[in-house]
């Protein structure tokens, strides 16, 4: 019989708690480290980073993105030769790329892990894209034992600069919404306002994109105006303006490389 593949998960909140029952549940032989959280049945519980990967062949470090390098440097003395190292932490791809460096000369590549959806609900099941070095090796690993796993081609940091990017969308648009309704509420019109941008979001195509992208470009001095006007008028509403306040500041930074060409 084939030994089941042994996985380290360093970091046991909500996502790497959710992952972890689920590896187990496939199968998979899973030892857990967090100084904070105690694992769930089936969780090997490990005392250190050290001790949690000195016999994996994998390593999922689901920790935070500002823990991502400690957690490799207090793991380094007992990592083996063959072990997959996957970050699946939401750093920048310039971490991403120092955990490489920091493994240069050793036989344990590094999978640059992007978790595309929230993890709770939806555990191992999250739709996952990878790359690196190790990228390979983790998808065959973890398909077989349920994951989502698609390779994107290209080095440690690639996988995580898509997620953010698209985050620049994703959240700034719920920040905007956020901050709209704050606003509406305020004015007395909330109710008005989510109908309206529920029918805007629901009509949106590939070409509300080209239309969004031209027009701002194209109307960048009226709507610089208008959104100077939004932003004063959160303010008089006792909100905060921080997106309107951006929108407009983007606006006149467009506005006058217009009049400057010209």
């Amino acid at each position: 019989m084939t030994a089941p593949v042994s996985i380290a998960v360093l970091g046991l909140g909500e996502a790497g708690s959710e992952i972890s029952r689920d590896l187990v549940a496939a199968g998979a032989d899973v030892r857990g480290y967090d100084p904070r959280v105690a694992p769930l049945p089936g969780v090997a519980s490990r005392t250190s980073e050290a001790d949690a990967v000195r016999d994996a062949d994998l390593v999922l470090s689901v920790n935070s993105g500002h823990d991502a390098q400690t957690a490799l440097e207090n793991a380094l003395p007992s990592l083996r030769d063959g072990t997959i190292w996957a970050d699946l932490n939401t750093a920048t791809p310039g971490v991403k790329a120092a955990l490489v460096r920091r493994l240069e000369g050793r036989a344990v590549p590094v999978a640059d892990v992007a978790l595309l959806a929230p993890v709770p609900g939806k555990g191992l099941a999250t739709p996952m894209l990878v790359s690196g070095a190790g990228a390979q090796r983790f998808a065959e690993l973890l398909s077989a034992l349920g994951a989502q796993v698609e390779i994107l081609p290209g080095p440690a940091g690639a996988a995580i600069s898509r997620k953010l990017l698209r985050s620049v969308f994703y959240k700034g648009l719920a920040a905007a919404v956020v901050e709209a309704l704050a606003a509406a509420r305020a004015a007395g019109c909330e109710d008005w306002l989510a109908a309206n941008i529920s029918a805007e979001l629901t009509a949106f195509d590939e070409q509300t994109i080209v239309r969004l992208v031209d027009g701002t470009r194209r109307h960048a001095r009226r709507r610089a105006d208008e959104m100077t006007a939004a932003a004063d008028q959160e303010v008089e509403l006792g909100v905060p303006s921080r997106v309107a306040a951006a929108a407009r500041d983007l606006l006149i930074e467009l506005r006058d490389a217009q009049l400057h060409d010209n």
